[in-house]
């Protein structure tokens, strides 16, 4: 009788695990996408707008404190704001030393993702180029990540480290053998559109080999051009072009592999982006005030740690209320014209946007300005073209979301939405339990 039932038990357990698997969706960020690339025809996303039609979308999705790329792919797969996920920056404050790192470690996350849930359901998943990914759960994982350069000014070495990182062993030659060709180090680099080409060839393969339940891919280009360009050039539009042709070859993996009546296809970004034409240096007040020098390991009590578009202020000692009062007493000291530059966001602020807990307080800047570490030189120097990391309340920093296929309601349009909003409408096309989400399932977004 035991035996029976255990037989049971793994028969009921496996038709559960086919029935879900016999959803997928396929997730595909494009860094820096805003909702007029896809809303506008006078941009070129041709694939997405026809593909829009059959779907639904969002008029603007409302990011997190800092709106960048880390801290917002993993909001994504999480449903929560950064307070909770633990992925606050791109890049780790680094009061002494900026050695390049950036926060890759799947570790770092302290909350459960999309990826955990469905290993636990027992579905297949993948990764190809998803920010915070190395050592992740995925089944077939490529993650965004590479090796420091040796020596300083070198250049970095993603090749080897997506050839020792990629999960499993093999994995990266395998797609280079049978869906991109040999790759070399420059086809990694931004300034060429082949990269999003390449991650797109590779994301199809993968898909057509071993039809994963869930696939979340990161398309970077666009986000590229905009920062050298802006909000608009020539290059933003030719990257735009290549990520929607990269959508589109996508779609015909999934049609190739046989699955297209049962996939959902999500696309959305990470941040909008806003023009820029000056470059502001808080830690340069530090240093003039006696409480920050980047060349004494004992002597710093401040530090402001820029994101793009924004500055977070880390203290030495988080309790050290004596020297958070003498930041603000400099902030205090500024000119009329000075403080008109950016708004001083207090911690209360903070918690109500789910920004870095460890931050005493931070610094948003009015469109046109951004942030720079630099403890010495002009407080004020030129900058151009484009970033993020703002605060999320204006629609320039605001990023898209559309959404079609299996299990979509055709014609429902979301004023605002938020991208902790993903994760739940994820995790009910794949029938899976996510209760850790904090974002909202839309209803209108589900077809009957």
């Amino acid at each position: 009788m035991k035996k029976i039932i255990s037989l049971l038990t793994i028969t009921f357990l496996s038709l559960g695990n086919l029935f879900a698997q016999d959803s997928h969706v396929i997730l595909i960020s494009i860094d820096g996408l805003r909702p007029e690339f896809y809303k506008d025809p006078n941009w070129s996303m041709v694939n997405l707008r026809q593909a829009m039609k059959t779907g639904s979308y969002a008029d603007g999705v409302t990011g997190v404190f800092p709106t960048v790329t880390y801290p917002s792919h993993t909001t994504i797969v999480t449903g929560v704001k950064p307070i909770k996920h633990g992925v606050y920056y791109n890049t780790p404050a680094e009061p002494l030393e900026v050695t390049g790192k950036w926060i890759w470690d799947y570790k770092t996350i302290k909350v459960p993702t999309i990826f955990s849930a469905a290993k636990e359901k027992g579905l297949k998943t993948a990764s190809v180029f998803w920010p915070v990914s190395l050592g992740g759960p995925a089944d077939y994982n490529i993650p965004e990540y590479w090796y420091l350069p040796k020596t300083k000014g070198g250049d970095r070495d993603m090749m080897h480290a997506l050839s020792d990182a990629s999960f499993p062993k093999g994995l990266f030659e395998e797609v280079q053998d049978n869906a991109v060709g040999k790759l070399e180090e420059i086809d990694f680099s931004g300034d060429y559109l082949g990269i999003d080409d390449n991650l797109s060839r590779a994301s199809a393969y993968i898909i057509r080999k071993y039809k994963p339940s869930f696939l979340a891919l990161h398309l970077v280009a666009v986000d590229h051009f905009e920062h050298e360009e802006g909000r608009d050039g020539d290059k933003v539009r030719a990257a735009l072009s290549s990520v929607d042709r990269g959508i589109k070859s996508i779609m015909e993996a999934v049609e190739k592999a046989g699955i297209k009546d049962k996939t959902t296809f999500i696309i959305v970004g990470d941040h909008g982006f806003v023009d820029i034409h000056s470059s502001i240096a808080p830690n340069l007040l530090l240093a003039q005030a006696g409480l920050y020098d980047p060349n004494n390991k004992a002597g710093w009590k401040a530090y402001f740690h820029g994101s793009a578009g924004s500055s977070f202020l880390h203290l030495k000692d988080p309790k050290d209320a004596k020297t958070l009062q003498a930041v603000k007493q400099a902030l205090d000291k500024l000119t009329p014209a000075q403080k008109a530059m950016f708004d001083v966001k207090d911690r209360a602020a903070l918690d109500v946007v789910g920004a870095d807990p460890n931050a005493a307080l931070a610094l948003a800047p009015k469109q046109g300005f951004t942030f720079n570490n630099a403890a010495t030189g002009d407080f004020i120097r030129p900058a151009s073209g484009g970033t993020h990391g703002f605060f999320p309340d204006s629609k320039e920093i605001q990023t898209g979301f559309v959404v079609f296929g299996n299990g979509i309601k055709q014609g429902t349009v979301i004023p605002e939405m938020g991208l902790q909003d993903i994760a739940p409408l994820i995790a009910k096309l794949l029938k899976i339990d996510f209760p850790s989400a904090e974002g909202t399932l839309y209803p209108g977004l589900l077809a009957k």
